[in-house]
């Protein structure tokens, strides 16, 4: 037991007076003897002990009256079991992501968290509230009322450890506590080491009702026919998905086509045909899960002949021009010393055929050319192995050796590699090995595209966030290889010439850092501005001669279907997405959170707090039992003789 004002107890010294008074009222009388009343001798020794018997009973009862009375004035109390941390800030971590849709016993799990906030945080309690996007520093529950109630999903999903670096930089002399409200879908065990171990940290985790759910994960191109592209739609299902969904195709909002499909696997690929042209609509899906990855906008953009310049001896280079046809390339080549440094920014991509030594202010010009998007292709000369390694490494980690004489096959495809994406339509075993009678070992962090037998790449692509750089191995004259008489030469060299950004599906992740290439002819204070009907915004943006590189950070808020514009002129279709990391809503495993405390519901939170920090007090105790031993005292001085 403690006191609350300790000081007061030196009046215990009072007690004293009913000691001193108890001592006045018990001094010895002198006896006198009457002749006629020695009969009454009996009745007054009883009367004597009686009285004292009764003083006594006083004496204890005054003092033990005065003593509660000044130990009730002290304030005692019992301690609480954590009012070590009874000073500690409180921080609120609100998950808002996507996943926070599912719906719940009393409705979507974010608002029903919003609305329990609101009605349980005491008025008087200063806390910091942090959101996926936003954030609210010691502030109190009526002065962001209106922020709550109007807080929406975040397209970024939620990661616990910018919440936790947020914390920690707010710096602060108290100890802190933290709860985390999250539906806990993308959490890993490995998440849960940003929080500080000092923290006090309370998890409360809404659950959701239905967790059957479907999703639209992507769309590429499939075929691309004479007038026609076939696209993919990846679907997802999880859960309990047997059952069928109806999904539709659109473009510009103009019912396109639609059908019904069924998950006998979790996986699934739908194929729609559409024409040739700008396409800019959405693939939506109806189910009774998530809504937010129902619907997948993308644009794909009329096609444009893709620039390729080949640099190299005219006879070297004679096997592309049966590759890159004036269908669909304008496709150039040139020997170095005739080469126009000029028309290397007009191309899409660049391939450097068996050029013994490269200059080096051509390869300060590649070398901005890959930065700016474009694709550089390197096929090495015989004897220049240094050359080629000296210039390779400048692009990434890329080892190239001495070439080594040795005939090997080219067996093996990987067929997961971006560069073949969409090209087979099934695995392809056993075919035409080609081979090379000699070639330098390629030693990489990156994955090869094409292996010799012995494992070693064949060829290795160097990836940045715009374009890559494609490194053979060998030279592939005739003298040295029969790759060019192989089956897998054209749907190689064809794709290593694309841009994915002309030719591709464009459908952007809201929050993606991955930067974005347009063409447009800007002067010095010209900006592009990205909108559409419902929210317009200035990216961040570099001008690289006829073209634009764009950062896009958390832009959009919503996804959808955009325009990009030059000033009022349309230039260009963009379409976002949300982040499909969250459309699975049986991620969630609670074993990772065992080693701390789960509460319930939100208004058990502001409860347990409160219960663990405040302190029992018990003066009113005392006071009641020195009410007690005053009435106490009544009935002695009244019935006791």
């Amino acid at each position: 037991m403690q006191f609350k004002y300790p000081d007061i107890l030196y009046f215990l010294f009072l007690l004293l007076i009913p000691i001193l008074v108890h001592l006045f009222q018990l001094r010895r009388f002198k006896k006198e003897y009457f002749t006629n009343v020695q009969f009454l001798k009996a009745l007054t020794i009883q009367t004597r002990k009686s009285s004292t018997i009764k003083k006594w009973l006083l004496l204890i009862t005054r003092m033990l009256l005065l003593a509660f009375l000044i130990i009730a004035f002290a304030q005692p109390f019992f301690k609480s079991k954590d009012a070590k941390n009874s000073s500690n800030e409180l921080y609120i971590v609100l998950d808002n992501s996507y996943s926070m849709q599912a719906k719940g016993k009393k409705g979507e799990l974010l608002k029903r968290a919003v609305q329990d906030l609101l009605e349980s945080t005491p008025e008087n309690t200063q806390f910091s509230l942090l959101t996926n996007t936003e954030t609210f520093w010691n502030t109190d529950i009526k002065s962001i009322q209106k922020e709550l109630q109007n807080l929406t999903y975040s397209a970024t999903p939620f990661v616990l450890e910018n919440a936790m670096s947020k914390i920690k930089a707010h710096k602060s002399v108290f100890n802190k506590d933290v709860v985390i409200i999250t539906d806990g879908i993308g959490l890993e065990a490995k998440h849960l080491k940003s929080i500080a171990p000092d923290f006090k940290t309370l998890f409360v985790i809404p659950k959701a009702e239905e967790k059957n759910n479907i999703a639209v994960d992507s769309v590429y191109i499939k075929q691309t026919l004479d007038n026609f592209y076939e696209i993919g739609v990846n679907l997802s299902a999880y859960g309990d998905n047997s059952k069928s969904a109806p999904i539709a195709l659109y473009n510009k909002n103009k019912l396109i086509a639609k059908t019904i499909v069924t998950f006998e696997t979790p996986k699934k690929t739908i194929a729609f045909t559409i024409p040739k042209d700008d396409f800019h609509g959405y693939v939506a899906i109806q189910d009774k899960g998530l809504d937010f990855d129902n619907t997948l906008f993308f644009s794909v953009l009329k096609p444009k002949k893709t620039n390729v310049i080949a640099i190299g001896e005219q006879p070297k280079n004679e096997f592309l021009t049966r590759i890159y046809t004036s269908e669909e390339f304008n496709f150039t080549t040139t020997e170095l010393s005739k080469l126009d440094y000029n028309t290397i920014e007009k191309q899409d991509a660049i391939l450097i055929n068996e050029v013994q030594s490269i200059p080096q202010a051509l390869q300060t010009t590649l070398k901005s050319f890959v930065e700016k998007g474009g694709n550089l292709i390197v096929i090495p000369a015989p004897n220049a192995a240094k050359e080629t390694a000296s210039f390779i490494k400048q692009f990434g980690a890329l080892d190239f050796s001495d070439f080594q004489k040795n005939t090997q096959l080219i067996t093996k495809i990987n067929f997961e590699h971006p560069l073949f994406s969409a090209v087979f339509e099934k695995k392809i075993e056993n075919f035409q090995y080609p081979n090379t009678k000699i070639a330098a070992v390629l030693k990489s962090q990156y994955p090869p595209i094409l292996s010799y037998q012995d494992q070693n790449p064949f060829l290795v692509a160097i990836p940045n966030s715009l374009s890559s750089v494609y490194v053979f191995a060998a030279p592939l004259n005739k003298e040295n290889s029969n790759f060019q008489n192989s089956p897998l030469i054209v749907p190689t060299f064809y794709k290593m010439a694309q841009n994915n950004q002309k030719t591709g599906v464009i459908a952007l992740q809201i929050g993606t850092s991955l930067p974005f290439i347009t063409d447009a002819q800007l002067n010095k204070d010209d900006i592009v501005t990205i909108k559409n009907e419902k929210e317009s915004f200035i990216p961040i943006q570099q001008i690289l001669s006829a073209k634009v590189k764009m950062n896009f950070a958390d832009f959009p808020k919503t996804a959808g279907n955009f325009e990009i514009y030059n000033g009022t002129k349309a230039q260009s279709n963009i379409s976002f997405n949300y982040d499909r990391a969250e459309s699975n809503l049986s991620t969630f495993n609670n074993e990772i959170i065992s080693d701390y405390k789960t509460i319930e519901s939100i208004d058990s939170v502001f409860n347990t707090i409160k219960a663990n920090r405040t302190d029992q007090q018990i003066w009113k105790t005392f006071v009641i039992l020195t009410l007690l031993l005053l009435f106490v005292e009544l009935l002695i001085q009244k019935f006791v003789k």
